[in-house]
């Protein structure tokens, strides 16, 4: 390796030396002392905010002379409204209770001994991500209420935002004298450096988190030589049954769709009942069509609906984060759960019904890290589950699971407290 690549490891290398320091700090500070620290971002993320817009300008400058454009564009924009909701996620998770030391179960043994499942800090986190700056500043309040240091590696897109936002969260770690070196960002646009962090730095990190496209998690999960934490991609339904209320099944899949198309809790395929396609289908359509939305459809849905596209094969498989549905007609519950098992990431998806027995039907059947009924798509989110915020939907099912707010960053110890017993 040349002597810029032994730099580069050597700077990585030390960068992981000083989280397990940080890491130790914040698993040793006390909640208000963490709390203080997170208020303190979200204040100087406020009196920021000018930098941050000015750095943000920047990288959409540099991005749209790169050809980058559509809901990548969207992800990488701040504007005043989007920076406040930084500092209001951040205000959030300071506001949650401290997950650090609370006790999960407790019991005591017939020969006396007293033992308790503690939350405990995972130590550091590496979290690489694309395009949206709003995950620094997530990730960092999360992972210090948490009680875990986080090595912060963003797309190259957006460094300039990152870097920014990052400044801010460095002055909130300073003014609750808590060390720096908690929070941490790779300064450099080297994709060497994604290597080197999933190296683990000399097992210096304990979990890698990654949230992008399919490149980055599948290079991720072939190259880590530590955990992850998987957050695949959002391939998620909306299934409206032959029970549905048609006025709250034409509100649920516009915004599950359409609300903000370039987030992961969008809607990607909507799937109808054929026991009432012909009634459910066209206002849902009209009103999706009406929304400039373009419709791609099985030969069922075409057959009541000519407009649509004809979907292919691949359609079932497209995160699209575009105005673009896929929509099949399906055999009642079970064959909407049939679909989803073969197409779906295992995300987000929801049923509309007036028939509970159909919507407990679905809930048992579909497997996904979130399941709704009678809801939108897009409330696939930490700050709408009460988390503050969240640094992906975890799709796995060990550790954690949907969304990764400040409790799923925990890992948990045994504490066993005795008055003298030996075993015999």
């Amino acid at each position: 390796m040349d002597d810029a690549g032994q730099t580069l490891r050597g700077r990585m290398m030390a960068m992981g030396r000083a989280a397990r320091e940080g890491a130790r700090a914040l698993r040793l500070a006390s909640a208000e002392q963490r709390t203080a620290a997170i208020a303190a971002m979200a204040a100087a993320i406020r009196d920021g905010a000018g930098s941050i817009l000015a750095a943000n300008a920047r990288d959409l400058t540099a991005a749209k002379a790169a050809g980058i454009s559509g809901p990548m564009l969207d992800r990488l924009l701040l504007d005043e409204g989007r920076v406040e909701d930084l500092a209001s996620a951040i205000e959030t998770v300071a506001a949650i209770p401290d997950p650090v030391g609370a006790e999960i179960a407790r019991w005591t043994r017939p020969n006396g001994l007293d033992i308790a499942r503690v939350r405990t800090p995972i130590g550091v986190i590496a979290m690489i991500y694309e395009s949206r700056p709003n995950v620094t500043a997530d990730a960092a309040a999360l992972c210090v209420r948490a009680g875990n240091a986080v090595i912060l590696r963003g797309g190259s897109e957006c460094i300039t935002s990152n870097l920014a936002i990052h400044a801010c969260v460095a002055t909130g770690l300073r003014a609750a004298g808590l060390p720096e070196s908690a929070v941490q960002i790779v300064r450099t646009t080297d994709r060497d450096a994604v290597g080197e962090l999933l190296s683990g730095l000399d097992r210096q990190v304990d979990l890698i988190i990654p949230r992008g496209g399919k490149g980055l998690v599948a290079r991720v999960q072939a190259e880590a030589r530590a955990p992850v934490l998987g957050h695949l991609e959002g391939l998620n339904h909306v299934f409206v049954h032959a029970a549905a209320d048609i006025a709250k099944a034409v509100r649920i899949v516009v915004n599950a769709k359409l609300r903000r198309v370039s987030v992961c809790g969008s809607a990607e395929t909507l799937l109808i009942d054929k026991a009432a396609a012909e009634r459910l289908l066209p206002p849902i359509a009209d009103a999706l069509i009406k929304e400039r939305c373009e419709l791609r459809g099985d030969a069922a849905a075409r057959a009541i609906e000519p407009s649509m596209k004809p979907a292919t094969t691949a359609d079932w498989t497209t995160e699209y984060l575009a105005p673009i549905l896929s929509i099949a007609i399906v055999d009642g519950v079970a064959g909407a759960a049939r679909h989803i098992a073969a197409y779906g990431s295992g995300h987000t998806d929801a049923i509309v019904t007036e028939d509970e027995a159909a919507a407990e039907q679905f809930i048992a059947e579909v497997d996904s890290a979130i399941v709704l009924v009678n809801a939108s798509t897009q409330f696939a989110d930490g700050g709408e589950f009460g988390f503050g915020a969240e640094i992906g939907i975890a799709t796995d099912r060990l550790h954690a699971r949907g969304p990764v707010g400040a409790e799923q960053l925990t890992t948990f110890k045994y504490v066993v407290r005795g008055s003298g017993q030996t075993r015999p």
